[in-house]
């Protein structure tokens, strides 16, 4: 998979929030084999040095760091948490999220793309978190973004692919553009399906990290995403609506 020019063997992006210990989400992600983590800034007091053992763990995991402006509900904000990422993450990759409504904490997409388009024109990557909507899609890849990330389901509902058949037009109508299934992911079944439909890659984090056993899952995932890439690329057959026996009838034996 190519991202903005940079090329990824792993087709798996992992969160970095709610595990129970740091070393548990050092283990998760290796087991994962992610290469890119994301990671949310929080506005702490500079004389604390509060997130240096956290910043210190990431770094030392080898893995790109991709920020996110989780939690932001304006342009503004989001626009400003991104550019203070930056600043703090060295690095001009961004995860952009402008959350519209707070019980599904489904993306505002008129924000979004009005920050989208700020962030291009100031040299940011964006990787919007958006909807399977075709219409906000194109807009999106015109404010310049060149990876799309619409949601499965919910933020840590665990739904998996809420809109199949959404997913599957954003697929058909944009061949060409990265897609990865961003949230609501729950099972390493839902990561398979998604790499069956075509897309890129898949994000997710509360279903590794709010496991009973975040390593293990890390790594299911890892084997799932895996296996449906596999079998995308294997030429899958055609779905039918009668039955065809699979043992051949020719030579049967015929009783009278």
């Amino acid at each position: 998979m190519t991202v903005y020019g940079e090329t990824l063997r792993s087709r798996l992006l992992l969160g970095t929030a709610q595990y129970p210990s740091p070393d548990v989400l050092a283990d998760a992600v290796r087991a994962s084999g992610a290469e890119i983590v994301t990671v949310s800034l929080r506005r702490e007091g500079a004389a604390s040095r509060a997130g240096q053992s956290f910043w210190s763990l990431i770094q030392g995991l080898g893995v790109r760091v991709l920020p996110n402006t989780a939690g932001c509900h304006g342009v503004r904000e989001a626009v400003t948490t991104a550019q203070m990422a930056r600043e703090v993450f060295g690095t001009d990759w961004v995860k952009l999220e402008v959350i519209g409504e707070s019980d599904t904490l489904q993306p505002d997409v008129f924000g979004l793309v009005e920050a989208a388009r700020i962030l291009t024109d100031d040299g940011f990557k964006v990787f919007p978190y958006c909807t399977e909507d075709l219409v906000v899609a194109e807009r999106l890849l015109r404010a310049g973004c060149e990876v799309l990330m619409p949601w499965g389901a919910p933020i840590g509902s665990g739904r998996g692919l809420n809109n199949v058949w959404g997913l599957r037009a954003l697929r058909a109508h944009f061949p060409e553009v990265p897609l990865v299934v961003d949230a609501g992911i729950g099972l390493p079944s839902h990561a398979a399906a998604a790499m069956e439909l075509g897309y890129d890659a898949v994000l997710l984090n509360s279903a590794v990290s709010q496991a009973g056993d975040p390593v293990a899952m890390a790594r299911a995932f890892r084997l799932a995403i895996e296996a449906g890439l596999a079998g995308r690329l294997a030429d899958p057959m055609e779905a039918r609506d009668m039955a065809t026996p699979s043992t051949p009838t020719l030579g049967q034996a015929i009783l009278a």
